[in-house]
């Protein structure tokens, strides 16, 4: 049975790829099958991302495979799917989808209490190969220093 407010996929590569600027909430329009696959955790993010047309938004690329048991309803996997935000949500995306630089990605999929699928959208700016190798440098010395910390405690 799914617990509530299980978290169903994440998107790892968001956080390398880009500088995270703000998050928002939606709700995603899905057909039946393709809820019943997203409770399996049949989902995958790789290169999926969202596009403000017409003041809807719509994600792309987002794979969804096709329900095993079901039958000639069955959904397309790679379909646009669209988003569900608030108008005062979709302005403030358009404003950040005009400047450069800045792309809106999904970085996890679950189920809520009301046991609905969201989707948790992100607004992204693109880091820099210096910017990554600069991260990783940070986060090894970090473990280096609690390495040593974790030692000198147990001697």
């Amino acid at each position: 049975m799914v617990q509530k407010g299980r978290i169903v996929a994440r998107n790892r590569k968001a956080h390398h790829e880009y500088h995270i600027e703000e998050t928002f909430e939606a709700g995603i329009v899905l057909q039946g099958t393709e809820v019943k696959s997203i409770r399996l955790g049949r989902i995958n993010f790789k290169d999926s991302y969202a596009v403000v047309e017409n003041g809807e938004v719509f994600l792309y690329n987002m794979h969804i495979s096709p329900y095993e048991k079901g039958n000639r309803f069955n959904h397309e996997p790679d379909r646009k799917r669209k988003l569900l935000l608030n108008k005062r949500e979709i302005r403030k995306l358009i404003g950040y989808a005009k400047r450069t630089g800045y792309t809106l990605i999904p970085l996890k999929v679950y189920f809520n209490d009301r046991n609905l699928v969201k989707v948790e959208l992100a607004i992204g700016r693109g880091k820099k190969i210096y910017d990554k190798r600069q991260e990783i440098a940070e986060k090894t010395a970090k473990r280096q220093i609690e390495r040593a910390l974790k030692e000198r405690q147990q001697s």
